[in-house]
């Protein structure tokens, strides 16, 4: 079954390059003008490479999510670089949860359970709800971004508010990267951008501390 799936993503990644050609904007050293030339040609199309190569990325090599959120802003600008950022880092995620759950069941988990505090936010039954959970974990820097989305898969929560809440939980994070990049590269009015970054970082930092102070004992943090 593994071995399928593989498959069928590659086929589909040879497919989606034979039709649009997206070796030939690669292949350069220009890559990077390439994509800012065809959002302005052809927005649908940078879209599409931008989601599939942040999603493969994302879920095949680990790349941190922050290089694409950077890369977001700088070529599709504040509001439709986060939409476009935290879709693709969405559909990583999904990925990677659905890969947890019906591939590394048992590998996983015998790799979890050794974190205490990761065995104890996922798997603790008790007072937290599972969007508490995925706030937590989404805003609080605990633990690796890629490992926590194949160790959703294996906890019991439904893909469909595994996705709602990653996509929602996701936005203060990105937006802090893709309207700091788009200030510094392409803002006509950056003294705005900059503000608004400034507001959005001091926004997650303190949203990300008070959850970790009521959520995350101080031995337990110490020990991570």
């Amino acid at each position: 079954m593994k071995l399928i799936a593989f498959v069928l993503i590659v086929l589909l990644i040879v497919a989606l390059n034979h039709y649009y050609g997206w070796s030939d904007i690669f292949s350069g050293d220009d890559w990077y003008g390439n994509l800012q030339q065809m959002v302005k040609t052809n927005f649908l199309q940078a879209a599409l490479i931008y989601i599939v190569v942040m999603v493969i990325a994302s879920v095949v090599l680990a790349v941190p999510g922050v290089t694409f959120a950077i890369i977001a802003g700088a070529i599709f600008g504040p509001w439709w670089g986060t939409l476009l950022c935290v879709l693709s880092a969405t559909l990583g995620a999904i990925a990677a949860f659905l890969v947890g759950r019906f591939f590394l069941q048992d590998s996983l988990r015998d790799q979890i359970v050794k974190n205490r505090y990761i065995n104890r936010l996922l798997f603790d039954k008790s007072t937290k709800n599972e969007m508490m959970v995925l706030m937590i974990t989404r805003l609080v820097p605990l633990f690796p971004y890629n490992l926590q989305n194949f160790a959703y898969g294996i906890t019991d929560i439904s893909l469909g508010k595994y996705s709602l809440g990653t996509f929602v939980f996701m936005i203060p994070g990105v937006a802090m990267y893709t309207v700091g990049t788009y200030a510094l590269t392409g803002a006509s009015n950056k003294l705005l951008y900059i503000g608004l970054t400034a507001a959005i970082v001091v926004a997650v930092m303190v949203l990300s501390k008070t959850l970790r102070k009521k959520y995350v004992p101080e031995e337990e943090a110490s020990d991570e």
